[in-house]
């Protein structure tokens, strides 16, 4: 039986990549610390798969079709931003835990549209360059909620999902070690005049919810408060609130946390444990 080993909320922020001189080096280097802190524990938890939850950004679809969310089943290769700064390559996926997946939640009722090619953006590709590249024979299969374009996917779709894929998870007859990324966040302003502000309470808050393991506090927050207080970018946290729903009961015990308004966000790191 397969199952979920651990899970991490992290950022995907491009700039971490595309503009790496932007933000004060002292900062920087903790960002990369808190990745490098993620690399260690796929290791230590001798982990297998990862799934990574992430936001389209209108570049992958849209305008003509805009899934409310979509899992990648075959061949995946990525960035599909030349601009990010580093080389298109093949991400290895696990296609069998991929199709299990899809399966599984479209016998539940998970409206999962799906791709068996797809050229994945920043949202998969920072957390992967930067965390799983660098572990050894980790296979990657990539998800992608709404969070760019209104209607939003619901939060608590998002929390479906989430324990959709962990029933899938435990479901299935591999055994494989998996673990699961929430990507995106915290506060940020994507493609407006108010690009570099960030809310510190506003982030601080779901972090304090993610440490409590609030998943109904998370997901009752509105698209509108979102949108009012923390920017478009931090309706990317419906991500977090999947992975935490993954993974269940389990708290964040917080990594980092450094607003960098240089790159844009505040940044938010943890790794969600269940009781020992």
């Amino acid at each position: 039986m397969a199952q979920i080993v651990g899970a991490f909320l992290m950022p995907h922020v491009p700039l971490i990549l595309a503009e790496p001189h932007a933000a004060e080096p002292a900062q920087a280097a903790r960002v990369h610390q808190a990745f490098e802190r993620i690399s260690t524990r796929l290791r230590e938890l001798e982990v297998d798969t990862v799934i990574t939850i992430g936001a389209d950004h209108y570049g992958l679809f849209g305008p003509h079709c805009i899934p409310q969310c979509l899992i990648g089943i075959g061949d995946v290769e990525g960035p599909a931003e030349a601009w990010l700064g580093i080389e298109r390559t093949a991400v290895p996926g696990n296609e069998p835990l991929a199709a299990h997946i899809l399966h599984e939640g479209q016998c539940e009722g998970i409206d999962w549209a799906f791709a068996k090619s797809i050229v994945v953006d920043h949202a998969t590709m920072v957390p992967y360059h930067l965390c799983i590249r660098p572990v050894e024979d980790v296979r990657t299969v990539p998800i992608y909620l709404n969070e760019a374009v209104q209607p939003f996917i619901p939060s608590r779709r998002a929390a479906q999902i989430g324990r959709s894929l962990h029933r899938a998870v435990r479901s299935w007859d591999g055994a494989e070690r998996v673990a699961v990324f929430g990507t995106g966040g915290i506060s940020h302003w994507v493609g407006t005049a108010e690009m570099g502000r960030l809310n510190e309470s506003f982030d601080r808050r779901v972090l304090e919810l993610a440490r409590a393991g609030d998943i109904d506090a998370l997901a009752g927050i509105s698209d509108e408060e979102i949108l009012d207080t923390a920017g478009n970018g931090a309706v990317e946290i419906k991500s977090w609130i999947c992975a935490m729903a993954a993974l269940p009961h389990a708290r964040a015990e917080l990594i980092l946390y450094e607003p960098i308004p240089q790159w844009a966000t505040g940044f938010g790191f943890a790794e969600l444990k269940t009781a020992a």
